[in-house]
C-alpha cells in the first residue's frame, strides 16, 4: 500500500488500464451539453418521463417519498450562481419556482431545507415556490438549527421553529429533524444542551404527537457516541428516520478521509438493523464525486459511456433498500434533470456495479484530498479568507494532477503554473491562506472535523515554494 500510495500520476494511470488519450477524451466540458463526454450525449438528449419517478415507503407514517428529494440548499441567487455562496444577491424566487415546479411535475415530492441554509434565505423561498401547489402533492423537510450557544435557550428554539412554520407557510412539518447532530468538539454535552436540558426534545415530541410534526429524526455529523447514543434510546424517542452522509467513497473510506468520521457501511447498518429509513446526504459529498480525476472519469465512462459520472453516486445511494430517499442541492435546471434521469425509474446497480465502484473508491483513495465538502460553516473567517475557496483549488489541482512534489516531476512545469495562476483566479489575494493568523474560530464549526488552520498553513507553505521553486 505504501508502495501503491507513492506512484506517480503516470505511473497509477498505466497500471489501471487507461492511457492519456482515454484521459483527455474524458476531460470535464461542464455539467452537462450534447457535447459533454462526461455526462454523455444520452444524458443531454433523452427525455425524462414524467410518470416513472421511483418511490420508497415510510414505515413509520405511510408516505410514499420519492427517492430524490430536493436539497434546498443551493438554491440560484439572481446573479446566476448557488445562494449558498458568497455576494449578498438575493434567491432567484422565479428559478425556484420553475425548479420546483419541474421536480414536482417529474416526480419529485420531498424538498428539504433549513433555517440555516442561503444565509436564512431557504425556508423562505421554498415556502413560496411550494405554496403554489396543493399542500397533500410534497412533504417538507427541516431543521432545528440552533448551532449557536445563544440559540440553546427554550426561547430562543421555539422561536425558530415557529418561525419555520411561518416562512415555509405551513400549519405542520413532515419531516422534522435536529440538526447537525455530534458536529462539535463535544457532540454529547453540545446534544444534552440543544435539545435534553432545555426541554426541547420532549417538546418537539409533543408536537409529533399533536400532528404538527408527522415525522422526527436527526441529521448525524461526526461524533459516533451521539449516534449510537441516540439509537441506544430508539424505544424512547422513536426516531423514525435518520439523516446520514453515504456514498460510494466514504462507505469504507470516511475515517481514512477524516479520522473523526464514520464509515458509511456502520452508520447505515446499524440503522438497518433497527428498520430506522436512512436519508441520505452528500451522496455526490460536496460535489467532489462529480468532479473526478480524469483517470476515474475516464474508468466510469468505458463501463458505462451513457451514463454521467454523477449518476453512480446517485444510482449506488438510491440502490440501498432502507434509503428512504437521497437529497442532492440543485441549483441549475441541468442537475435536476441530470438526477432525474437517474431515477425515472431508478436501475438499481448490481452486485458487479457495487464492486466495481468499491474499487473505484479504493483507487481514489491512493491521491487523497482534503474533505472539504464546501458547506461554507467555516464562514466568515473574521480576517477576510476564502477557506471553502482555498481548500476547493487545492483539491482541484489534486485532482488534475497539478501539485507537483518537486522540481524533478515530469509535468513539474505546467502543474506549477496551473496550480499559481489558478490559485490567483480562484481565490484573491487578500483572502489567501498567507492571511490566516491560526485563530481557530473556523474548526469547531467544519463538519468534517478539517483543521483548517493547519490545513490553510500547510497549503500557503507550499504555494511559497512553487513561488521561489524550492520544491
Amino acid at each position: 500500500m505504501d508502495n501503491q500510495k507513492n506512484l506517480d500520476r503516470r505511473e497509477f494511470l498505466k497500471r489501471i488500464g487507461f492511457g492519456t488519450a482515454a484521459v483527455s477524451a474524458a476531460a470535464m466540458t461542464g455539467c452537462d451539453s450534447r457535447s459533454n463526454n462526461v455526462t454523455g450525449n444520452h444524458t443531454a438528449t433523452s427525455d425524462i418521463p414524467t410518470d416513472k419517478m421511483t418511490y420508497r415507503t415510510n414505515p413509520s407514517t405511510g408516505d410514499r417519498v420519492s427517492i430524490l428529494g430536493y436539497g434546498m440548499m443551493r438554491l440560484p441567487s439572481v446573479d446566476g450562481r448557488s445562494a449558498r455562496e458568497g455576494g449578498n444577491d438575493a434567491i432567484d424566487q422565479d428559478m425556484v419556482n420553475k425548479l420546483v415546479d419541474y421536480a414536482i411535475e417529474h416526480g419529485v415530492n420531498y424538498f428539504d431545507t433549513s433555517p440555516a441554509y442561503c444565509k436564512g434565505q431557504s425556508e423562505h423561498a421554498t415556502g413560496v415556490a411550494l405554496s403554489r401547489h396543493p399542500r397533500d402533492k410534497y412533504f417538507i423537510a427541516t431543521k432545528l438549527s440552533n448551532f449557536a450557544p445563544a440559540t440553546w435557550s427554550r426561547e430562543k428554539s421555539l422561536e425558530i421553529y415557529r418561525n419555520s412554520l411561518k416562512e415555509l407557510q405551513t400549519d405542520y412539518i413532515d419531516y422534522m429533524l435536529l440538526h447537525g447532530i455530534g458536529m462539535g468538539e463535544d457532540g454529547m454535552a453540545e446534544f444534552k444542551s440543544r435539545y435534553i436540558d432545555n426541554g426541547i426534545l420532549d417538546f418537539l415530541m409533543a408536537e409529533r404527537k399533536a400532528g404538527r410534526i408527522r415525522n422526527l429524526g436527526f441529521s448525524y455529523h461526526g461524533d459516533i457516541r451521539v449516534f449510537d447514543y441516540l439509537l441506544s434510546q430508539h424505544d424512547k424517542y422513536k426516531w423514525d428516520f435518520v439523516q446520514i452522509q453515504l456514498n460510494y467513497l466514504d462507505w469504507k473510506h470516511a475515517k481514512e478521509i477524516n479520522p473523526r468520521n464514520t464509515d458509511a457501511e456502520y452508520l447505515y447498518n446499524e440503522l438497518e438493523k433497527r428498520r430506522i429509513p436512512a436519508i441520505i446526504m452528500e451522496p455526490l459529498l460536496g460535489g467532489r464525486l462529480s468532479k473526478l480525476p480524469d483517470n476515474i472519469v475516464a474508468r466510469l465512462k468505458q463501463h458505462e459511456p451513457e451514463r454521467s459520472v454523477a449518476s453512480w453516486a446517485f444510482r449506488y445511494a438510491g440502490s440501498m433498500p432502507n434509503v428512504l430517499t437521497v437529497l442532492s442541492g440543485m441549483t441549475f435546471m441541468e442537475h435536476l434533470q441530470d438526477n432525474l434521469r437517474s431515477y425515472c425509474p431508478l436501475t438499481p446497480l448490481s452486485a458487479d456495479d457495487m464492486r466495481f465502484l468499491y474499487s473505484t473508491a479504493d483507487l481514489m483513495m491512493q491521491f487523497p484530498t482534503i474533505p472539504c465538502n464546501d458547506c461554507k460553516y467555516c464562514m466568515p473567517c473574521p480576517y477576510g479568507l476564502d477557506i471553502p475557496a482555498i481548500l476547493l483549488h487545492y483539491n482541484k489541482c489534486v485532482n488534475e494532477g497539478n501539485v507537483p512534489e518537486n522540481s524533478q516531476t515530469e509535468n513539474y512545469r505546467k502543474a506549477r503554473q496551473a496550480f499559481l495562476v489558478g490559485y490567483d483566479r480562484s481565490v484573491p489575494r487578500l483572502r489567501q491562506a498567507s492571511h490566516c493568523i491560526g485563530c481557530n474560530q473556523c474548526v469547531p464549526h467544519c463538519p468534517q472535523g478539517i483543521n483548517i488552520p493547519d490545513e490553510l498553513h500547510r497549503i500557503d507553505n507550499y504555494v511559497e515554494q512553487l513561488k521561489q521553486g524550492t520544491l
